[in-house]
C-alpha cells in the first residue's frame, strides 16, 4: 500500500481552516447588515417614547373618579346545609301487610291525617276474640254474685256450712277479676286496631316514602320521613376564631344562593366540641319560614370579623384583557397612563347583581384618578 506525504496532509488542513475562517466572517457581516437600522443608528434618549402619549379627551372629562380609602366592617361566610331539627321517621307499631300508602314523597301533610292503611283482618280477629272473652266473664260475674246473694241467706238461716259460704265469696271475686282481665285485654286490643291506621304525628312534608303497598310493615321499621318545614336550620362548621365571639341568640345573615335571597336568621346552637381535623365548631342557626326553602339546600352564613381599610374601585374603570386587568390613570396634566391592577372582593352590587365597588389590592394609590369606561352586561370580576 501506497503512503501519503505528510505535505499533501498539511496542505489539506491548512485550506480546511482557511475555509471556516471565510464561513466565520461572511456570517458576522451579514448579521450586521441585518441590525445596520438598529444598532447603527440614532437610539432613543432615555425616559421619551416613539409613540406619542395618550392625553384625557375634553369629553372623557366627567368620567374621572378618584381612588379613594375605606374603613369598613367585613364579614367571613361559613358555608352550611339546611337541616330540619324535627325529622320524624314514622314506623309500624304492629306486625302486619301494609294494604294502602295514602301519601307521597313531596306531599304535605296536616297533624292527624291518615298516611298508611296496614291489613285489619288479623287484629279485627284479636280483638272480636277479646270482646268474647269480656261477656264471658260478665256472665260469670253475674252467676257468681247471684249465687253468693243466695248462700248469703242461707247461712243466716244455717242450712249451708261457713265453707260454702267462703267458696262463694271467693267465686265472686275470682269472676270480677277475670272481668278486669277481659276489659283489659279488648282495651289493648282496640288499641292495636287503631294501630293499623298510621296518622301524622305533626303537620309537615313527606321527604321519603321506604315502603309500598304489599310491604310487611314491621315495629321500628321506618315507612315514611317527615319533617317540619318550619324548624329549618342551617347548620355551618364555624372556624373556632369566629365561633368564640358567637353566643345563643345572636342575628346574623344567611343568603340562600338558589333562591338569590338574604334572610335574617338567629344563631340557636353552638356544639361545645371542636372538630380537631377542621378546627371548628358545628353552628346551628334557625330560620324563620320561607317559601321556597327546603332541606339539603346551600346556604352561607355571614359572621360579622372586624373592620379592615381598603382602597375602593369603581368597576367601570377596569378593563379585562386575558386574564390581566387595566387602569387607565389621569395624570394632573391630562395624560392616560394604562397601569396593570389586581383586584380582590367584591364590595357592592347593584340592583341586577352585578357588581359596581371592588377591592384594589395592587397597582393603584388612594387619590389617584382613574377614567371610567362605559359599563356593559359582559362587565363582572
Amino acid at each position: 500500500m501506497k503512503k501519503i506525504p505528510i505535505w499533501k496532509i498539511t496542505s489539506v488542513l491548512l485550506i480546511a481552516f482557511v475555509l471556516m475562517g471565510l464561513l466565520v466572517v461572511s456570517v458576522v457581516v451579514a448579521m450586521k447588515w441585518i441590525t445596520f437600522d438598529v444598532s447603527w443608528t440614532q437610539k432613543i434618549p432615555p425616559g421619551q417614547s416613539s409613540h406619542p402619549s395618550r392625553v384625557l379627551a375634553p369629553a372623557d372629562r366627567d368620567n374621572v373618579e378618584e381612588v379613594h380609602e375605606v374603613i369598613q366592617p367585613y364579614v367571613e361566610e361559613a358555608l352550611g346545609t339546611l337541616k330540619a331539627s324535627t325529622r320524624t321517621e314514622i314506623s309500624a307499631r304492629v306486625l302486619a301487610p301494609i294494604e294502602r300508602v295514602l301519601v307521597r314523597a313531596g306531599q304535605i301533610v296536616k297533624q292527624g291525617d291518615d298516611l298508611v292503611i296496614l291489613d285489619r283482618r288479623a287484629l279485627e280477629t284479636q280483638r272480636s276474640r277479646a270482646h268474647a272473652s269480656l261477656v264471658a266473664a260478665q256472665a260469670s260475674l253475674d252467676k257468681a254474685e247471684k249465687d253468693y246473694v243466695r248462700a248469703r241467706e242461707l247461712i243466716k238461716k244455717k242450712i249451708i256450712s261457713k265453707e260454702e259460704y267462703d267458696e262463694n265469696t271467693s267465686r265472686v271475686k275470682v269472676a270480677r277479676a277475670n272481668l278486669d282481665h277481659a276489659k283489659q285485654a279488648l282495651a289493648e286490643a282496640d288499641v292495636l286496631f287503631s294501630y293499623a291506621v298510621i296518622k301524622s304525628p305533626k303537620s309537615g312534608i313527606i321527604v321519603d316514602r321506604l315502603a309500598e303497598e304489599g310491604d310487611m310493615a314491621q315495629p321500628g321499621v321506618p315507612l315514611l320521613i317527615l319533617y317540619d318545614p318550619s324548624s329549618l336550620r342551617l347548620e355551618v362548621p364555624v372556624m373556632e376564631n369566629l365561633a368564640i365571639k358567637l353566643k345563643q341568640g345572636d342575628k346574623l345573615e344567611v343568603r340562600i344562593d338558589a333562591l338569590r335571597r338574604t334572610i335574617e336568621a338567629t344563631v340557636d346552637e353552638i356544639v361545645p366540641q371542636a372538630q380537631a381535623a377542621s378546627r371548628s365548631f358545628l353552628v346551628k342557626v334557625a330560620l324563620p319560614k320561607s317559601p321556597g326553602m327546603f332541606e339539603g339546600m346551600f346556604g352561607r352564613l355571614r359572621i360579622p370579623a372586624g373592620t379592615r381599610r381598603y382602597l375602593c374601585l369603581n368597576t367601570a374603570a377596569i378593563e379585562r384583557i386575558g386574564q390581566n386587568e387595566m387602569v387607565d390613570v389621569v395624570h394632573p396634566d391630562g395624560a392616560l397612563e394604562r397601569r396593570l391592577i389586581k383586584t380582590g372582593r367584591v364590595g357592592q352590587f347593584d340592583e341586577q347583581g352585578r357588581p359596581t365597588r371592588v377591592e384594589v389590592l395592587s397597582g393603584l394609590q388612594a387619590g389617584e384618578m382613574v377614567l371610567l369606561r362605559p359599563r356593559s352586561d359582559d362587565d363582572s370580576p
